[in-house]
């Protein structure tokens, strides 16, 4: 990455591994989810003098992320990954009484989760399937911790609807 420029150097350094992490259980595999990410930091640095005219760099580079990932789960005809593998990787689906109930729970919960908005969706999935943290999401999304905690809360509330389940209390 020699002879780069500096800022997009740190860029890439900061953000690469997150977005491949994401990408990864989108696409469900590392190997497309480095090629997707690798082409999205390849369109930002073709274009990196624009991406730092705007006003959020941050939020710009996820835009491109985010449809260079879903523009090579098209091409390989896949649907989100995140469907197909993250019920069956659950600890509660490894110890439950009942496991093809909890399949069942599982398979419904992801499948809502996809159903979202995409932001909605992005910040479930990062903040809580992927465990980044309200500072982390918002800083990989470029958007305010405020927006994050305020995009959950909506996710939630739609979540809750689509599976049947009564919304939790809010607390202010």
């Amino acid at each position: 990455m020699t002879g780069l420029p500096a800022d997009y150097r740190a860029f890439h350094q900061l953000y690469r591994a997150a977005y491949v992490h994401w990408a990864e259980l989108y696409l469900g595999n590392r190997h497309d989810a480095e090629e997707a990410v690798d082409q999205a930091f390849e369109d930002l640095y073709f274009t990196w003098s624009e991406v730092l005219g705007t006003e959020n760099p941050n939020a710009y580079a996820w835009a491109v992320v985010r449809h260079r990932t879903i523009d090579c789960a098209r091409a390989r005809g896949r649907r989100p990954a995140v469907i197909d593998t993250a019920a069956f990787e659950t600890v509660a689906l490894r110890q439950a009484a009942d496991p093809i109930g909890e399949l069942e729970l599982s398979m419904s919960i992801y499948e809502a989760i996809c159903a979202l908005p995409a932001r909605q969706h992005d910040v479930i999935v990062l903040h809580h399937c992927l465990g980044y943290s309200v500072r982390e999401t918002a800083d990989i999304m470029g958007i305010t911790e405020g927006g994050v905690r305020s995009t959950a809360r909506h996710a939630r509330h739609r979540l809750h609807d689509a599976l049947g389940l009564e919304r939790e209390e809010e607390h202010r």
